[in-house]
Protein backbone atom coordinates (compact mmCIF):
# COMPACT_ATOMS: atom_id res chain seq x y z
CA UNK A 1 0.00 0.00 0.00
CA UNK A 2 1.25 3.49 -0.84
CA UNK A 3 -0.60 6.48 0.38
CA UNK A 4 -0.26 9.91 -1.51
CA UNK A 5 -1.35 13.35 -1.18
CA UNK A 6 -3.64 15.18 -3.83
CA UNK A 7 -4.85 18.54 -4.48
CA UNK A 8 -7.47 19.55 -6.51
CA UNK A 9 -6.68 22.73 -8.75
CA UNK A 10 -10.00 24.03 -8.83
CA UNK A 11 -10.49 24.67 -5.11
CA UNK A 12 -6.86 23.41 -4.09
CA UNK A 13 -8.31 20.79 -1.59
CA UNK A 14 -5.49 18.86 0.20
CA UNK A 15 -6.92 14.98 0.77
CA UNK A 16 -4.53 11.79 1.21
CA UNK A 17 -5.78 8.43 -0.56
CA UNK A 18 -3.60 5.05 -0.26
CA UNK A 19 -3.53 3.15 -3.27
CA UNK A 20 -2.34 -0.58 -4.03
CA UNK A 21 0.96 0.93 -5.60
CA UNK A 22 2.02 3.72 -7.70
CA UNK A 23 0.81 1.74 -11.20
CA UNK A 24 -2.67 1.69 -9.30
CA UNK A 25 -2.94 5.45 -8.75
CA UNK A 26 -1.74 6.09 -12.09
CA UNK A 27 -4.60 3.90 -13.42
CA UNK A 28 -7.40 5.32 -11.62
CA UNK A 29 -6.07 8.80 -12.39
CA UNK A 30 -6.09 7.98 -16.17
CA UNK A 31 -9.71 6.35 -16.17
CA UNK A 32 -10.82 9.92 -13.77
CA UNK A 33 -11.44 7.74 -11.04
CA UNK A 34 -9.97 9.70 -8.41
CA UNK A 35 -12.08 12.74 -7.18
CA UNK A 36 -11.90 15.22 -4.79
CA UNK A 37 -13.93 14.51 -1.66
CA UNK A 38 -14.76 18.31 -0.92
CA UNK A 39 -15.79 19.35 -4.26
CA UNK A 40 -15.96 16.48 -6.41
CA UNK A 41 -13.54 17.51 -9.14
CA UNK A 42 -11.69 14.86 -10.74
CA UNK A 43 -8.55 17.76 -11.51
CA UNK A 44 -6.46 16.61 -8.98
CA UNK A 45 -2.62 16.03 -9.31
CA UNK A 46 -0.38 14.50 -6.50
CA UNK A 47 0.57 17.69 -3.86
CA UNK A 48 4.13 17.80 -2.75
CA UNK A 49 4.79 15.72 0.45
CA UNK A 50 7.37 15.06 2.63
CA UNK A 51 9.14 11.57 2.96
CA UNK A 52 8.42 9.51 5.44
CA UNK A 53 11.24 7.47 6.69
CA UNK A 54 10.93 5.14 8.70
CA UNK A 55 13.25 3.84 11.64
CA UNK A 56 14.76 0.08 11.92
CA UNK A 57 12.36 -1.94 14.13
CA UNK A 58 15.11 -2.01 17.55
CA UNK A 59 16.14 1.88 17.25
CA UNK A 60 13.37 4.63 19.32
CA UNK A 61 11.38 6.08 16.81
CA UNK A 62 12.34 9.72 17.24
CA UNK A 63 11.02 12.56 14.97
CA UNK A 64 13.86 14.93 14.00
CA UNK A 65 12.19 17.61 12.95
CA UNK A 66 14.50 21.15 11.49
CA UNK A 67 13.72 24.82 11.90
CA UNK A 68 11.63 25.84 8.58
CA UNK A 69 13.81 28.19 6.67
CA UNK A 70 11.17 29.53 4.82
CA UNK A 71 7.22 29.33 4.88
CA UNK A 72 5.49 25.73 4.35
CA UNK A 73 4.82 25.08 0.93
CA UNK A 74 1.05 25.72 -0.14
CA UNK A 75 -1.56 25.11 -2.83
CA UNK A 76 -2.87 28.02 -4.68
CA UNK A 77 -5.52 29.53 -3.73
CA UNK A 78 -8.88 28.68 -2.66
CA UNK A 79 -11.72 30.69 -4.69
CA UNK A 80 -11.90 32.91 -1.95
CA UNK A 81 -8.93 33.59 -2.50
CA UNK A 82 -6.91 32.46 0.69
CA UNK A 83 -3.90 30.15 0.06
CA UNK A 84 -4.47 26.54 1.16
CA UNK A 85 -1.45 25.27 3.34
CA UNK A 86 -0.27 21.58 2.61
CA UNK A 87 -1.57 19.03 5.42
CA UNK A 88 0.38 18.90 8.26
CA UNK A 89 3.00 15.95 9.41
CA UNK A 90 1.02 13.56 11.29
CA UNK A 91 1.72 12.96 15.38
CA UNK A 92 4.26 11.10 16.99
CA UNK A 93 3.74 7.27 17.85
CA UNK A 94 4.36 8.48 21.38
CA UNK A 95 1.89 11.98 20.75
CA UNK A 96 -0.78 9.65 19.02
CA UNK A 97 -0.60 7.52 21.77
CA UNK A 98 -1.23 9.91 24.69
CA UNK A 99 -4.27 10.88 22.99
CA UNK A 100 -5.88 7.92 22.64
CA UNK A 101 -5.22 7.47 26.55
CA UNK A 102 -7.00 10.59 27.12
CA UNK A 103 -10.13 9.91 24.54
CA UNK A 104 -10.03 6.23 26.80
CA UNK A 105 -10.28 8.04 29.84
CA UNK A 106 -12.77 11.26 28.88
CA UNK A 107 -15.21 7.79 27.51
CA UNK A 108 -14.19 5.74 30.80
CA UNK A 109 -15.75 8.95 32.73
CA UNK A 110 -18.82 9.22 30.51
CA UNK A 111 -19.55 5.16 30.76
CA UNK A 112 -19.00 5.37 34.45
CA UNK A 113 -22.43 4.47 36.04
CA UNK A 114 -24.03 3.92 32.38
CA UNK A 115 -25.95 0.69 32.11
CA UNK A 116 -24.37 -1.35 29.34
CA UNK A 117 -27.63 -2.87 27.52
CA UNK A 118 -25.95 -4.52 24.38
CA UNK A 119 -27.91 -5.58 21.44
CA UNK A 120 -31.02 -4.07 23.23
CA UNK A 121 -29.88 -0.44 23.03
CA UNK A 122 -32.17 0.60 20.25
CA UNK A 123 -35.26 -0.74 22.38
CA UNK A 124 -34.36 0.41 25.54
CA UNK A 125 -33.47 3.73 24.36
CA UNK A 126 -36.71 4.20 22.64
CA UNK A 127 -39.07 2.46 25.38
CA UNK A 128 -37.04 5.37 27.73
CA UNK A 129 -37.80 8.00 25.00
CA UNK A 130 -41.74 6.70 24.38
CA UNK A 131 -42.02 6.93 28.56
CA UNK A 132 -42.55 3.24 29.05
CA UNK A 133 -39.24 2.88 31.55
CA UNK A 134 -37.57 5.47 33.65
CA UNK A 135 -34.60 6.86 32.36
CA UNK A 136 -31.45 6.11 33.10
CA UNK A 137 -27.82 6.46 31.54
CA UNK A 138 -27.15 3.15 29.31
CA UNK A 139 -24.71 2.43 26.57
CA UNK A 140 -24.55 -0.80 24.15
CA UNK A 141 -24.69 -1.75 20.69
CA UNK A 142 -26.68 -0.76 17.11
CA UNK A 143 -26.76 -1.72 13.81
CA UNK A 144 -26.55 2.23 11.73
CA UNK A 145 -29.82 1.55 10.87
CA UNK A 146 -31.40 1.58 14.37
CA UNK A 147 -29.09 4.87 14.97
CA UNK A 148 -30.77 6.58 11.76
CA UNK A 149 -34.51 5.46 13.38
CA UNK A 150 -33.51 6.51 16.86
CA UNK A 151 -32.31 9.97 15.55
CA UNK A 152 -35.32 10.25 12.70
CA UNK A 153 -37.63 9.22 15.64
CA UNK A 154 -36.24 12.56 17.28
CA UNK A 155 -34.00 10.44 20.04
CA UNK A 156 -30.46 11.53 20.66
CA UNK A 157 -27.72 9.03 20.12
CA UNK A 158 -23.77 9.44 19.67
CA UNK A 159 -21.34 6.30 18.64
CA UNK A 160 -18.84 6.09 21.08
CA UNK A 161 -15.06 7.11 19.73
CA UNK A 162 -13.73 3.70 21.21
CA UNK A 163 -14.78 0.26 21.17
CA UNK A 164 -16.56 -1.17 24.36
CA UNK A 165 -16.17 -5.05 25.50
CA UNK A 166 -19.29 -5.78 27.18
CA UNK A 167 -19.01 -6.74 30.71
CA UNK A 168 -17.48 -10.05 31.56
CA UNK A 169 -15.38 -10.38 28.53
CA UNK A 170 -12.24 -8.65 29.66
CA UNK A 171 -9.52 -11.11 29.91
Amino acid sequence: MIVFDLACREAGHVFEIWFGSSDDYESQKKRGLIACPYCGSTDVDKAVMAPRITAKSNQRSEVIRAPLESPPPVVGPSPSGAVVPMASASPSPEAFKAMVQALAEVQAKMLKGSEFVGRRFADEARSMHLGEQDSRPIHGQATIEEAQALIEEGIQVAPLPLPVRPPGQDN
